[in-house]
């Protein structure tokens, strides 16, 4: 699990439980299966989303406050089926083609497996099943959401409310111009195209990194001087660093100004464009505020050694 999902969507979670909601975790396994994540091994898949319980729990989300419900037991019930069969005797192909980026494709991919077109339907569907107020997912999901409210009114169902949160940029940046889309919205689509993933490992950093390793991935991240458009250092600055501590403190030599602490996000953005903060200075600020942030997470998987190593060993023989 890497910043995005953790310290993101884990941090939404987390006020939300503190506003008092009921919130269900929902462990996507019949989903993962159909795109295909872990190889298509259900075994794996299923393995993936009991560490991502240990995860949850490492980062402060009391296991008993939320309810952790799996597609696997949604799909058992017959209901949940009429409801995706009457989404898509509901809806056009064109439409649900337009949604399928949600799986991560790009629009214009032509081979496409013919389980992917089933994958917005059972979304939408999901929601209606475990009855949900609230949707709330990564904005790379808003379209599987829109389908959700566009059918809700279209079958007189309760149209959810839908919150997005933002998509962590890489530690590589936005780089060189994809030549995939996956959003009729340039600004949603770059966002999709430049996010943190696992799959590029040099360019995440993940809750149980060490402070090495933090340390490190942070000492490669591209964060130009002055810039702050696209700037992946800054972007963990603005949506972990200050969402997860009340300040965030830069030690320097007092030959280069000494330490300096910015109490808001706004301020040290301010400071970054006017050369009052040099880019090597930033990155060893963030680096030791995300080691203090994540300390519990160390804590908890040194107790707890077994979920990590098992999703180690199920990544290398991948």
């Amino acid at each position: 699990m890497h910043l995005g999902m953790g310290l993101i969507c884990g941090g939404k979670i987390r006020d939300m439980l503190d506003a008092k909601f009921n919130f269900i975790i929902f462990l996507a396994d019949w989903h993962s299966w159909i795109n295909n994540k872990m190889g298509g091994d259900m075994g794996k898949i299923k393995t993936a989303g009991e560490y991502f319980k240990h995860c949850f729990t490492a980062l402060g989300i009391d296991p008993v406050k939320v309810t952790y419900l799996w597609a696997s037991d949604l799909v058992k019930n017959r209901s949940y089926w009429e409801k995706v069969v009457r989404i898509a005797k509901g809806i056009t192909l064109q439409r649900t083609w337009r949604a399928l980026p949600i799986m991560g494709r790009e629009m214009t991919q032509k081979d496409l497996e013919t389980a992917w077109v089933f994958y917005p339907c059972m979304q939408s569907a999901d929601i209606f099943q475990m009855d949900l107020d609230v949707a709330c997912a990564g904005i790379d999901q808003r379209k599987a959401h829109m389908l959700a409210r566009d059918v809700a009114e279209k079958f007189g169902w309760t149209k959810p409310v839908s919150i997005h949160t933002h998509l962590l940029m890489g530690l590589s940046g936005l780089g060189k111009k994809m030549e995939t889309t996956f959003d009729e919205d340039k600004a949603v689509d770059l966002e999709i195209s430049a996010k943190m993933s696992k799959s590029v490992p040099s360019s995440a950093i993940f809750i149980h990194d060490s402070p090495e390793e933090i340390r490190t991935k942070l000492q490669g991240a591209f964060c130009p001087p002055k810039k702050v458009e696209g700037n992946p250092v800054l972007e963990i600055a603005k949506y972990i660093v200050f969402s997860w501590s009340k300040s965030l403190k830069i030690s320097r030599p007092p030959k280069y100004g000494g330490p300096i602490e910015f109490t808001s996000y706004a301020k040290l953005e301010a400071a970054y464009k006017k050369s009052g903060i040099h880019p090597l200075d930033l990155k060893n600020g963030i680096a030791e505020s995300l080691i203090e942030i994540l300390k519990p997470v160390r804590e908890y998987f040194d107790k707890h050694p077994e979920p990590l190593k098992t999703m180690r060993r199920i990544e290398v023989t991948r």
